[in-house]
């Protein structure tokens, strides 16, 4: 009989943790039976709220779901303006899950990388469009982010027009509260009507769409620069060229200055000069008028110490030249 019951207590005890399981916080659990997704009383798919549950074992599975807010990081693509030029956007989305069977079952088992395929493809359809509706200074300075909040809404509520081009009724935003139960699917597992362009029929919400960067091309930003580069180079020729005729008149105008300068010097000097030699010319004139043959003795003096001055040159005259006539006898010719 132990033999017998050891065996039964340990099968129960591995049936009873098989058959238990537990949702942790921030997670939603849905439990398949045979592959279908498990559903209550009122054939409403179930899902479990966080805390201990139990399932049959061995025929039950769960599939534990994120309910806390996610962040997809998009690559940067290109988009096209209002007046056709270029951008690349670098953005992200902020998203959860509000209808947790409706999120399995549309994205494979909760498969959250096919969710963020789908969401990116139509952040990146909206974003083309609410682009393409305004220039490069409406998206630059776009300061209370109504470019975000258009594509936000539309990505909720599933319309290409405006949120305020939708009617009220229609624009609605859907629940966001994580704990709310599921909506009814049919018997088949089927997914109700939902529009087919809003992020209900993953069974997600976007909470915020935000763009990290906008950039030109490279192409585009290295023709700006070579523009820039090029305008900058323009305007330091002008400059230079300015500088070099600023500095050409002050040449021109200083060379005429020193020119002025010193032929007014010159001439001053010239009058001096001419003054002086009158005035010399003048006092020689009258001291040489009252003694004539000192005035000749003085010449005379002059004429040697000219003709001797240098040893090498040779005079030939005759001895009694009268070029010598003061060498005889100083006193000659001059009068007591």
């Amino acid at each position: 009989m132990r033999k017998l019951l050891i065996p039964i207590i340990v099968i129960v005890v591995v049936g009873i943790f098989t058959s238990l399981f537990v949702v942790e916080e921030g997670s939603r659990g849905i439990v398949l039976r045979f592959g279908k997704v498990l559903r209550d009383s009122q054939d409403n798919p179930k899902v479990y709220q966080p805390g201990l549950h139990f399932k049959m074992p061995l025929i039950d599975s769960v599939k534990l779901l994120d309910a806390r807010i996610q962040t997809m990081n998009n690559q940067a693509d290109r988009f096209v303006t209002k007046e056709t030029k270029d951008l690349i956007v670098d953005s992200y989305v902020k998203w959860k899950i509000i209808d947790f069977s409706r999120y399995y079952l549309a994205t494979g088992d909760g498969n959250r990388a096919n969710a963020e395929r789908i969401l990116n493809s139509k952040l990146s359809d909206r974003l083309r469009s609410e682009i393409g509706q305004r220039d490069i200074k409406d998206l630059v300075t776009d300061s209370r982010g109504q470019l975000m909040q258009d594509v936000r809404n539309a990505l909720n509520n599933g319309y290409e027009d405006k949120p305020s081009e939708v009617p009220a009724a229609a624009a609605a935003p859907a629940a966001t509260d994580s704990t709310a139960p599921a909506d009814t699917l049919p018997a088949d597992n089927k997914l109700p009507l939902v529009n087919a362009n809003s992020m209900a029929e993953l069974g997600i919400q976007v909470i915020d769409v935000r763009i990290k960067q906008i950039n030109l091309p490279t192409e585009v930003s290295d023709a700006i620069y070579q523009r820039m580069r090029a305008e900058r180079e323009a305007v330091a020729r002008r400059h230079r060229s300015q500088g070099q005729e600023e500095a050409e008149k002050i040449r021109a105008l200083a060379d005429y200055r020193v020119t002025k300068t010193i032929a007014e010097a010159e001439r001053e000097a010239r009058m001096t000069r001419g003054s002086g030699d009158a005035t010399a010319a003048k006092l020689f004139a009258d001291a040489f008028s009252q003694n004539p043959d000192f005035y000749a003795f003085i010449r005379s003096l002059r004429a040697y110490e000219t003709s001797f001055n240098s040893g090498s040159d040779v005079m030939v005259l005759r001895p009694d030249s009268e070029f010598f006539r003061y060498m005889k006898s100083p006193s000659v010719g001059l009068k007591q």
